[in-house]
């Protein structure tokens, strides 16, 4: 109750022309926010069909860039992948990327089965919000939360990844990086079966 009081007094503080033009914004955000992108089924015909077990199976490679808000790229890395699958049909992917100013990290994914007969809950050490990894045609899309290094400490950034296999051994991810809803960069590799 107090909330809505606190608005309407808010409100009653902007100008009439001022109410107007509040309104027409909030209304031109609500139509961009239904111009989204494609979704996941319509990828559902496209091939090679991409089987996340069979794609992440044994060594993999990688190689990839960092662009800022701008486009630039920033960053550059290769990247090893060891993935593996338990009986339960537990997915580990166990990754360690090399940048170009020498940096290392490490990420070790668990992907676990869910209810759903084409999807996987993910979760990592680094990841504060885990995703559920879905996947249709030859395509993958993920969203979750990583911590990322930021000066002296850290920074969560939610992460939307989309991977699309190109052939049987090798495939391409985008991720759109934002925080509060605003792009921030993005990282584009190709990830290939040795």
């Amino acid at each position: 109750m107090d909330s809505v009081k606190n608005m309407q007094n808010l409100c009653s503080l902007i100008p009439q022309g001022g109410r107007r033009s509040i309104l027409m914004l909030i209304a031109a955000l609500a139509l961009l926010s239904g111009c989204s992108g494609p979704g996941l089924t319509d990828y559902a015909e496209r091939g090679p069909k991409l089987i996340p077990e069979q794609f992440f199976s044994g060594e993999l490679t990688a190689r990839g860039v960092v662009k800022d808000i701008s486009g630039e790229v920033i960053r550059t890395f290769d990247a090893d992948i060891s993935a593996s699958w338990d009986s339960a049909g537990v997915g580990t992917l166990d990754e360690e990327f090399r940048f170009d100013d020498g940096e290392v990290q490490t990420r070790v994914w668990t992907l676990t089965p869910s209810d759903s007969a084409d999807s996987y809950h993910a979760n990592a050490g680094d990841v504060v919000e885990p995703g559920t990894m879905r996947w249709s045609g030859n395509a993958i899309h993920m969203n979750y939360v990583l911590r990322v290094a930021y000066g002296d400490g850290t920074l969560d950034v939610r992460m939307d990844d989309w991977m699309y296999l190109i052939t049987p051994d090798t495939l391409i991810n985008q991720t759109t990086m934002s925080k509060w809803g605003i792009d921030v960069g993005e990282i584009v590799l190709v990830i290939q079966k040795r």
